[in-house]
């Protein structure tokens, strides 16, 4: 068996057992020691340990029978609670002497956490707790008690939805034939199956001992769960602050199991997570990203969890949007920081940029940055891409959002014309899900991608060639990235605003008319603009929904979804629509007013937000 890397091991006596030992990091620091599953061993933290260990005192042990830790004799009853409560305190007295520590559980490891934290023979050595995959014996003995004794539909659902996912309770209750198994065939081809269901990488993890340790372990159930969900105690209640990170695609454990758990956690911080049971080995930066910051608001005083919508999914996740210096980009840069994620704020205009990155901290961002960057130059994205992996680390959410349109007819459109237009909406959506998307897919942890197309991406418009095919072109990469990344972890949603009100009329340009003519149009698009008035804020948070639901496509305001269905069930009438006598602008994603007919979402010297375009009528036919 390999030891953890840079680890520094001792041997602690407790309970007649030796428990092996890991320690990395500088003693001097707080104090987090990572508690195992089944049937897994200490090395099942490796990852999470490895970016920990920068600013805590990292502590890993075996659990007694794992591992290099030796095994109770007899087996029978030497896997309580009450015994493994008596292992943690011998190993906090060995590595944090009279300092209370950071206790972090995963599955079992989180099951028997939940005991060290409720029990009173351990008050004041744990300052906070982060449960992973695990809950309370005793809080799941009251979920079950309540749903039995007052039965809904709803109630009844939880329970049969729980009691399939918890099959392999009933299994490791038989006698012998677990440890048969896994010491025979299971145990061998336990790392294929990982691999296969959970997409784990074999490296540090399984180790060499995973045959024996799940045998141990099946006592783990055994001596412990009958009896609390029968008589599961009825003074549980944690008495530090409480971190529940759920995965959303757990297939051992219910979301629901911890309704109400608030009951028993009064300081209770709710995280979620789309991933499955094995997230310390799937999703090693998000899980130590958390624990860093609860841990350190612990430290700090009460722990305080971004307030906004979405917080449980974005607190602490690394946000990149381009456009973002007004318009859709700059709302959607806000609801993100509301949500409690680090934002890069990307726009041509490097002032507006910093005006948003600015106004994202009060917010709720625990950090917010301004990059001024043309998307459609490939060399300066790429220079974009390799400084923010270097200062700020891999994107977990990229939101394509810039881009500029072109109204006219197709004769009127210069080669020159067409290369602005592909240059930023199709090559810019394209450089940013070239780069970031692959620094995504290269670490393995998941992620998602946000593309802003356009309703213009199913209606045509005999005023919008290039604009309606750049967008057009963008909505069909969304869905073959969505196809090729989808087994990857990595969701891709195209979102399709329409008309959006961020008063870009004030300084529209209009091509084909005097300056006299120009002006009359602006004060009728005023009119008409305020009519409407759909605020950015509902785009963004159509967006924060989509990465959270992983849609596909996701047109926004009333208009965008009649046209999307319309394309789907009525495309002849879309097909004629498009003959109408058309107008000099749209509506859209995002985009303001330029000179030359040109308009713009986010990018360079844009002297307004950024706008949806508006449907105007030619002059005399009003």
């Amino acid at each position: 068996m390999v030891p953890l890397k840079g680890a520094r091991e001792r041997r602690v006596r407790t309970g007649g057992v030796e428990l092996c030992v890991a320690e990395l990091g500088d003693p001097r620091q707080p104090t987090v020691v990572l508690v195992h599953g089944y049937p897994d061993s200490k090395e099942v933290w490796s990852r999470v340990a490895r970016r920990l260990a920068g600013r805590f005192h990292v502590v890993l042990y075996d659990v007694r029978g794992h591992g290099r830790s030796t095994a109770p004799l007899p087996l029978r009853g030497g896997f309580t609670l009450e015994k493994l409560t008596d292992d943690f305190l011998a190993v906090a007295d060995a590595v944090s002497p009279g300092r209370p520590v950071h206790l972090v559980g995963h599955d079992w490891g989180s099951v028997q956490s939940w005991e060290f934290v409720t029990v009173r023979r351990a008050e004041g050595r744990i300052a906070s707790f982060t449960s992973v995959s695990g809950p309370s014996l005793d809080h799941f003995g009251h979920w079950i008690g309540t749903r039995v004794k007052r039965p809904t539909p709803r109630r009844v659902g939880q329970l049969l939805g729980q009691g399939a996912k918890s099959w392999y309770v009933y299994l490791l209750h038989t006698p012998k034939l677990p440890e048969l198994a896994w010491r025979g065939p299971l145990g061998r081809r336990w790392p294929r199956i990982l691999e296969r269901v959970e997409k784990l990488s074999a490296d540090d993890y399984p180790t060499s001992s995973l045959p024996r340790d799940a045998a141990h372990g099946t006592w783990l159930y055994r001596d412990n769960v009958r009896a609390r969900l029968r008589r599961p105690r009825p003074d549980a209640y944690a008495r530090v602050p409480v971190q529940l990170i759920t995965p959303l695609e757990d297939a051992f454990l219910s979301e629901c199991l911890y309704d109400g758990l608030e009951r028993w956690a009064p300081d209770l911080v709710r995280r979620v997570l789309p991933a499955g049971h094995w997230v310390p080995r799937t999703r090693p930066d998000q899980l130590a990203a958390w624990i860093t910051d609860f841990v350190t608001a612990t430290e700090g005083g009460r722990p305080r969890p971004a307030a906004g919508k979405y917080a449980d999914r974005f607190a602490g996740q690394l946000v990149l949007i381009t456009g973002a210096g007004s318009g859709i980009g700059r709302a959607t840069a806000f609801a993100f920081a509301e949500a409690g994620a680090r934002v890069v704020a990307v726009d041509r205009d490097a002032e507006a940029a910093a005006r948003t990155a600015e106004r994202c901290r009060p917010l709720g961002a625990p950090a917010a940055w301004a990059e001024p960057v043309d998307v459609g130059d490939e060399r300066a994205m790429e220079k974009l891409d390799e400084k923010v992996a270097a200062e700020y680390g891999v994107v977990d959410v990229l939101v394509n959002n810039a881009g500029i349109g072109l109204s006219g007819s197709f004769f009127d459109h210069t080669p020159e014309d067409w290369r602005k237009v592909l240059g930023v909406n199709l090559w810019g959506v394209i450089h940013g899900c070239r780069l970031f998307g692959k620094r995504m897919a290269e670490r393995g942890q998941g992620g998602h991608i946000v593309n802003t197309a356009s309703a213009a991406a199913y209606q045509p418009s005999k005023a919008l060639p290039a604009y309606s095919t750049s967008k057009a072109a963008v909505l069909m990469l969304s869905e073959c990235l969505r196809a090729e990344l989808a087994g990857r972890g990595i969701g891709v949603t195209a979102v399709c605003p329409g008309f959006v009100n961020t008063g870009i009329t004030s300084t529209a340009h209009f091509t084909g008319v005097g300056a006299e003519e120009e002006k009359r149009l602006r004060r009728r698009a005023a009119r008409l603009y305020g009519l409407r008035d759909y605020p950015p804020e509902k785009v963004a948070d159509a967006i924060l929904r989509a990465v959270v639901r992983d849609d596909a496509v996701v047109p926004v305001t009333p208009e965008a979804r009649l046209l999307h269905a319309m394309s789907r069930f009525a495309p002849r009438a879309l097909r004629r629509l498009a003959r109408v006598e058309p107008p000099l602008g749209t509506a859209d994603s995002g985009t303001t007013p330029r000179n030359s007919g040109l308009l713009s979402t986010g990018s360079a010297n844009s002297p307004v937000d950024k706008a949806s375009w508006l449907w105007i009528k030619p002059p005399g036919r009003y």
